[in-house]
């Protein structure tokens, strides 16, 4: 659980916008979407098989430049 400690004199929405990069890069969000539905592993698989891909394209494009 991310947790945010107020100071003395600092604002809602400073606390607020802390909280919410807390969140973001911990990826709680991220895990929430993820279990959500039930994934078989056979498309667990092919899902990180394409990301690899993907990542390898884009690294040879960039290297193109």
């Amino acid at each position: 659980m991310t947790k945010q400690d107020k100071r003395p004199g600092e604002s809602i929405d400073s606390l607020l916008r802390k909280f919410k990069r807390k969140v973001k890069n911990s990826g709680i969000l991220q895990e929430l979407r993820q279990r959500e539905y039930y994934e078989k592993p056979c498309e667990k698989r092919k899902k990180v098989r394409k990301a690899a891909q993907r990542r390898t394209f884009l690294q040879q494009q960039e290297d193109q430049l």
